[in-house]
Parts: C-alpha cells; structure tokens; sequence
C-alpha cells in the first residue's frame, strides 16, 4: 500500500486496565497511548496510528468534566479530513457513561470506537492488546463507516447505546440490555450482523464548560426506601435525577411522594429500573410506576439508568428543564404504550 493509501486511525487514551500496572498499593493506570500501541503489536500495520493522551486514571475516578474532555478531543479527531476512524481507550467501570454522551452527540461517518481491558499489560493473558488491535482495525475499516458509536470487546462489537457493564471480573463484562451484538471480530476484520438505531430523534450538541458542574443523581429503590436520598439531592443543588426503580420502574410510595416534591422544586425526573434488562412500564399503582408519572417523572423505556444520567445531564446543560422535559419525551416515546 503506498504510503498516500495509508489510513490513519486516532487513538485517544484515557487510562483504565488496559494501561494499569500492579504495586503493593494496588493496580494503577500508568501507561500512555504511545505505550499501549509498542504493546499491541500493530507496529507493522498499514496504518498511520497517532496517539493522544486525555488521562491516565481509573475511570472510576472520571467526572463530567472528564467526560468533556473526551468529548472534545473525539469531535476534534473525527473533523479532520486525514483521519478515517478514532479509537478511545478507557476503564472498563463507567465505559458506559462515556459510550453514553459519544453516541448522543457524535455527528458525521468517521467510526469512533471505545476498547479496554479486563486484565491489565503486566499480566500474562492481558487482553488488552487484542482488544486495542480489534477495536484499531473496525476503525479502520469501510464497513464501520456511518455506525456511529461502538464498543469493541473480546472480539464482540456492541453498540454504544444500551451497552453497559453487567459482569465485574469476566474476560467479556458488557451486554446490552434489550439485545445482543451488532457484529464480531473474525480474524483482523470486523463483521457486522447489525446497524443500531440512533438514540432519540436527534443528536444533542457538544456538552459546554458548564456540563462539568451539573449535578444530576441517581437514586437507589429498595425495600423501606423514603425520600431521604432525594430530598438531599435536591438540597445539594441537584438539577435532576434518575431512580432506579424496582422491577419496571416502581419506585415505592415514599419516593413517589418525594419525586412529586422534587419536581414541583424544579428537578428533571425520570425513572429507569434497578433491574439488569427490560423496559420500565406504567402497570402498577400505590407507589409504583403509574404514580410516578402522575408525579411528574418521566419512565425511561428500556434506558439504563447510567446512560440516562449523562442524557438528562445533557438535556438540562442545553437548555430549560422545562425544555428538557420535553425533549425527554423523544427518548421514552416508543414505551409509552407498553400496558
């Protein structure tokens, strides 16, 4: 291939397992994107790799102004016209939340594709250097073009929207919570079985310098929960919250009436399950999802409560909450009906 026809694949790294190292004080992200690209073996590829450094921590450790950070260096890479894809290494514990606000505000064709690792480079069956070589060549390649956000894993492709952690230790953690995978690795190429719908009607605009100071909680159902959690959320300055309902979307009768309080206070509420898969659904009353939506939440369909975060946090950084209620409604439409 002459050197014109080389395609150039950015590699924006963030940290995570995939560049942890093991010390007496636990393990620690240290190595850079240069360092994780000498290990992966693509040296002698016909690809023009370049790499950037936005962290080198844990994702555990990660806030929205992290999120940001990301943001911007991913929308940078991919309005370049000399680069065909971008890879993001990341830490395996919030992969979702970062997967969540690519796949609501990535634009254009250039594939964007998140990788980690499970067992870090100073292991001997790391899987981090296969991963990253996975995730490297679906960016580089045409059938990746215009699917928007991907995760790529254990030599599965998952979509962005609706994928999230579901394993804590296992060599592949991630599913989606309605559906399985849009495509797999076979050999150094990827092939796809799918293409994921598009979160909502639109795509929401790059989050601003004030995204990393809103605050928006998620608050947990359980047997005996009140309204303690929400009511200090509100008073912490909260812009809005998401319940992790029990079963499809019940929060209980307390919280009900604590979520009718936040929302005449002017907090966005929505409500998702606690549950590891299905879709939230107004069925049950005396406390349940029914009430809820009387109280002014909005029941968030088959959404994981993680995603759903970064979406109201997004909806409420561009605009009113009354303005962010209604855009909600894009995202929850096809469930309404579900009874």
């Amino acid at each position: 291939m002459a050197q014109r026809d080389r395609r150039r694949v950015v590699v924006i790294a963030t940290g995570g397992t995939i560049a942890s190292r093991s010390s007496d004080s636990g393990a620690r992200a240290q190595d850079t994107g240069e360092q994780l690209l000498e290990q992966s073996g693509l040296e002698d590829s016909e690809l023009d790799l370049e790499s950037q450094d936005i962290a080198v921590t844990n994702s555990f450790n990660f806030d929205l102004g992290d999120l940001v950070a990301i943001c911007s260096a991913v929308a940078h890479a991919t309005s370049r016209e000399d680069v065909h894809g971008v890879v993001v290494t990341h830490g395996t514990d919030t992969m979702e939340e970062t997967l969540a606000i690519l796949a609501l505000t990535h634009r254009g064709e250039t594939p964007v594709v998140l990788t980690g690792a499970q067992r870090s480079p100073d292991q001997a069956d790391s899987d981090g250097p296969r991963n990253l070589r996975d995730a490297v060549r679906t960016a580089a390649s045409d059938s990746a073009r215009g699917r928007g956000v991907m995760l790529v894993f254990g030599g599965a492709i998952h979509a962005a929207w609706g994928t999230s952690k579901q394993q804590t230790l296992a060599m592949q953690p991630f599913e989606h919570r309605s559906g399985g995978v849009i495509g797999r690795m076979y050999g150094h190429a990827p092939y796809f079985f799918s293409t994921p719908e598009a979160p909502g009607q639109r795509q929401l605009q790059l989050p601003s310098e004030g995204f990393a100071r809103l605050r928006v909680d998620c608050i947990l159902s359980y047997p005996g929960a009140d309204g303690a959690l929400l009511e200090a959320s509100l008073a912490a300055g909260a812009q809005g919250a998401v319940i992790a309902a029990h079963g499809a979307g019940n929060p209980g009768k307390h919280l009900v009436h604590a979520i009718e309080h936040a929302v005449e206070a002017g907090m966005l509420i929505a409500v998702g399950s606690r549950a590891s898969a299905g879709a939230v659904a107004p069925i049950y009353g005396g406390g349940g999802a029914v009430d809820a939506v009387a109280a002014g939440a909005h029941l968030l369909g088959d959404i994981p409560v993680t995603q759903a975060r970064i979406l109201l946090a997004l909806l409420v950084d561009q605009g009113t909450v009354e303005q962010a209620r209604a855009a909600l409604d894009e995202w929850t439409t096809p469930f309404r009906d579900l009874t």
